[in-house]
């Protein structure tokens, strides 16, 4: 904390580097860079939040209402996997896919006799960044996030299930007054600890991702923080701006 109000230097260390106060602070306020980072890394963590629980929440019903067990198993399995794929090995995966010049998608509408100016150049659009990293996300994380949803599932007497099967229900109908009211305080534990994060999103995507040419849309405060404080060595500013996206975190988790 000390570090983000100091001009930090090697030879006097943390505590007897100059003391600045709120310069550092005044420094990324001014810098055109705040507005961009703040909404870049705030509109990405709200789609990964909600979005997420939602598909969550989706899969997990989904996945009860399959009658076949090793079809069951085999689902949840398929979906769990990619959570431990490596977000090095993602990178590579998604390079390989959708770069211009070797990439498995250009190269299969170049065998579709597409035009070289109208091949997919995502490395070089900003604007498709935002639903690919969206995307990624849910490609990894839905199956795990699903879990805790399809475990508080599994909980639900059988009795009260096979009551209003005798009643009449149909599928829908239990899922809207059994499944769905079982999930809702989970749901909002789970929110409340996601907004507390909301200004975190996955450094390691973003950076794998992110070119000169997509920067509008991929930097966010985590590779920014990257950036200033170990490429170009202004450690003060990056903790100054490290410590901002803490604030704003405990500010959000408070509310």
């Amino acid at each position: 904390i000390w570090v983000a109000f100091v001009k930090y230097n090697y030879r006097d260390g943390i505590f007897g580097s100059k003391f600045i106060g709120l310069d550092n602070f005044e420094f990324l306020a001014t810098s055109g860079k705040l507005l961009e980072l703040t909404k870049n890394t705030v509109l990405y963590n709200l789609a990964f939040i909600l979005l997420g629980n939602f598909l969550a929440v989706f899969v997990a019903i989904l996945l009860n209402e399959i009658q076949s067990k090793w079809f069951k198993k085999a689902s949840q399995t398929v979906m769990f996997l990619p959570y431990f794929i490596s977000q090095v090995l993602v990178g590579i995966l998604v390079f390989y896919l959708l770069n211009y010049d070797t990439g498995l998608v250009n190269g299969i509408l170049r065998n579709l006799g597409v035009a070289e100016e109208s091949l997919w150049q995502p490395y070089s659009t900003p604007g498709v960044w935002p639903v690919l990293l969206v995307i990624i996300y849910l490609w990894q994380q839905t199956g795990y996030n699903s879990v805790v949803y399809f475990a508080a599932i599994c909980g639900i007497d059988a009795e009260m299930m096979e009551a209003a099967k005798v009643d009449g229900a149909n599928t829908w109908q239990r899922i809207l007054h059994i499944d769905i009211p079982v999930l809702v305080p989970i749901i909002v534990i789970q929110l409340i600890m996601s907004f507390g994060s909301l200004m975190n999103v996955g450094f390691e995507k973003a950076f794998l991702l992110q070119t000169p040419l997509n920067k509008e849309t991929s930097e966010i405060i985590s590779t920014y923080v990257y950036e200033q404080g170990l490429l170009k060595a202004m450690y003060s500013f990056s903790t100054a701006v490290n410590l901002f996206n803490t604030a704003v975190n405990i500010v959000l988790l408070a509310v």
